[in-house]
């Protein structure tokens, strides 16, 4: 038996393309006390992966050619010198692109088979936790205000639109297409949605927030940031959680107009925030919204790609707009 692994080839210099990673086999890695082996059933693609290959990303670390694609994915334990799993366990990891891998016990999270296993990487993961938090703790909405997102078909996106509509607010969605906005609206419930790559963008985005943003939830920043900019209300909150259109390119854009002009005059607070601010509330929060999964309350979003060898294309595609929802690639039942 082998262990196929996704390495990054080369970094990318400009678009991101399929051909700076390679597939390689490898024997499967041994383990040593208080280390279990890993068998990835589920791994996640995240557009945010792709800061860290341009080395925008601090908590990621220094992009580096040569070693395997990190991400995170949902495990079987196959073997377990640790008192804390046993062979069969399921665990949430930082497995990375391939099919095995050894890991500290310390570093791996039990979960239950309670809910579709997808969940622990969307929903009840970094992109479900980064929704919550972001929308409650920093954008605070109220209800009746209203909330416009930005990437709103997006694996964080389309969770702060349900957890905005649950409060009670108005929720405007950005897309990328027309075909994503008539998608959030009749499959995610948000009330309206606009195309960024509509001529009339900006008076769409004008006729849907007729009444002004209260929150701004930013996934992409760039041009479209500055175009919200001009829709807050005074007092408004502008959560700073991604700049996915700035990612995929090796001269990202500068900072919209207005800043800090219009921040000043409106008074409009804008904050940035990592979901590891908030890693001793995760319990609580995943807790909540796994019940809100079973009582129907929101609906995750799961893009599914078959077999390891797709994640390349699968991450090209996710740059270009092609998912709905968390982006993940089924490794092996």
């Amino acid at each position: 038996m082998t262990n196929r692994r996704v390495l990054i080839d080369s970094l990318p210099k400009e678009r991101l393309s399929e051909d700076n990673f390679k597939i390689v086999e490898d024997r499967i890695p041994s383990i040593e006390e208080n280390e279990v082996l890993c068998r990835t059933l589920l791994v996640t693609i995240a557009a945010g992966s792709r800061a860290g290959l341009q080395g925008s990303a601090s908590y990621a670390g220094a992009p580096q050619a040569g070693v395997v694609m990190n991400a995170t994915g949902v495990c079987r334990i196959e073997a377990s010198k640790s008192e804390k799993f046993l062979e069969g366990d399921l665990v949430v990891c930082q497995s990375g692109w391939q099919d095995y891998s050894s890991q500290k016990a310390t570093h791996c999270q039990k979960i239950v088979n309670d809910i579709d296993l997808k969940h622990y990487l969307g929903a009840l993961g970094t992109n479900g936790l980064t929704a919550y938090f972001g929308l409650h703790r920093v954008g605070q909405p109220s209800y009746g205000e209203t909330v416009l997102i930005s990437a709103a078909a997006g694996s964080v996106g389309h969770l702060v639109g349900q957890f905005a509509k649950i409060i009670g607010c108005h929720t405007v969605g950005i897309a990328g297409s027309e075909g994503k906005c008539a998608q959030v609206q009749k499959r995610l419930g948000f009330d309206s949605a606009v195309s960024y790559r509509s001529k009339n963008f900006r008076n769409e985005l004008k006729e849907a927030c007729s009444k002004g943003v209260d929150v701004y939830f930013d996934n992409v920043g760039g041009e479209v940031l500055g175009a919200a900019l001009f829709r807050m209300k005074e007092r408004g909150r502008i959560v700073c959680c991604g700049a996915v259109s700035q990612y995929d390119t090796s001269q990202p854009s500068g900072s919209p107009k207005g800043i800090p002009g219009l921040l000043v005059n409106k008074r409009i607070r804008m904050e940035g925030f990592l979901v590891f601010d908030f890693l001793k509330e995760y319990e609580a929060a995943r807790k909540e919204i796994k019940q809100l999964i079973k009582n129907k309350k929101i609906r995750p979003e799961n893009d599914v790609f078959d077999g390891l060898a797709a994640a390349p294309s699968a991450f090209v595609d996710l740059l270009a707009g092609g998912n709905i929802g968390t982006r993940i690639i089924k490794v092996d039942d």
